[in-house]
């Protein structure tokens, strides 16, 4: 796959950020991380070594192929700088490895917001305005929101799957059985998983916990289910039916990945992810700037 076709493209001297930057997050993949006189060096699958500015990067993401020694681990902790596993750009997240030095402010700053029911709300109103611009959201509850939500993503389900002349019975997800649904639920439901992983990805390198949320309660990631779904009508409905009938009753992962990362790459989703999450949480600093 060539770099214009990758959410992520590869590490090179040219490419890293300036020590002027504050940069959120680095990806690597095939290639292995080690210390060199007190430095963090990237070797890559090329031969080419690679110091890496790592007071300048709140994350290191680490996909496939990589490798890390453990006095590289504890040279980045001293920097303050994260580290997370994932699959290739991002598209699926597996674990995080969090500091005992990390600055805090951000993630105090989401509890502050979910805690207090008006601010919580604000957020809310927020993330509902950005999908509905011409609803009136004015004194509406949470519950009214969320009905009102509801309503108008059955409506999309119905317009796109007239627009594209496909049959819809309905959303269908069963955990571990994904090929007993249709297409275009088995497509809903990898690009979800994309998207979900890239934006986990976004919210640990930004200080955030993907834990806490505003809308959703009671599933494993609810930030990232709230922020998903500013997204998830280009990304993955409109995806799902224009893929349906091109994939004539036989799923294809290459293909929804291609194009998933085709539309991810227009809609340059990790700037506007970290751009939109920083204004919704008010935020004006990455996690690691200090006062």
């Amino acid at each position: 796959m060539s770099n214009g076709q990758r959410l992520l493209v590869k590490v090179t001297r040219e490419s890293l950020p300036q020590i002027k930057d504050k940069y959120p997050f680095l990806y690597l993949e095939r290639g292995r991380l080690e210390v060199d006189d007190s430095s963090v060096k990237w070797l890559d699958s090329d031969g080419q070594v690679i110091p890496l500015p790592i007071a300048t990067i709140n994350t290191l993401l680490l996909g496939p192929g990589t490798s890390i020694t453990h006095e590289a681990v504890k040279t980045l902790v001293a920097a303050n700088c994260s580290v997370s596993w994932v699959g290739e750009d991002c598209l699926l997240f597996y674990a995080a490895g969090f500091l005992p030095t990390a600055d805090t402010r951000n993630l105090k700053q989401q509890i502050k917001l979910s805690a207090d029911d008006t601010s919580a709300l604000d957020v809310v109103r927020q993330l509902y305005a950005r999908r509905f611009p011409d609803a009136e959201l004015v004194g509406k509850s949470l519950p009214a929101m969320m009905g009102m939500e509801g309503q108008r993503v059955r409506s999309l389900y119905q317009q796109k799957a007239e627009q594209y002349q496909v049959g819809w019975k309905g959303r269908q997800y069963v955990p571990g059985k994904f090929e007993l649904v249709d297409i275009t639920n088995q497509v809903l439901t990898a690009s979800n998983a994309a998207l979900y992983g890239i934006l986990c990805s976004v919210v640990h390198s930004l200080g955030y916990s993907p834990h806490i949320g505003f809308i959703h309660s009671g599933s494993p990631l609810p930030f990232v289910y709230d922020l998903a779904d500013l997204y998830k009508e280009h990304l993955c409905i409109d995806l799902a039916f224009s893929l349906t009938r091109e994939l004539a009753g036989r799923y294809n992962k290459q293909l929804v990945s291609a194009r998933f990362r085709e539309r991810a790459l227009e809609m340059d989703l990790l700037a506007t992810a970290v751009a939109d999450i920083t204004t919704l949480m008010g935020s004006k600093h990455g996690r690691r700037i200090r006062q």
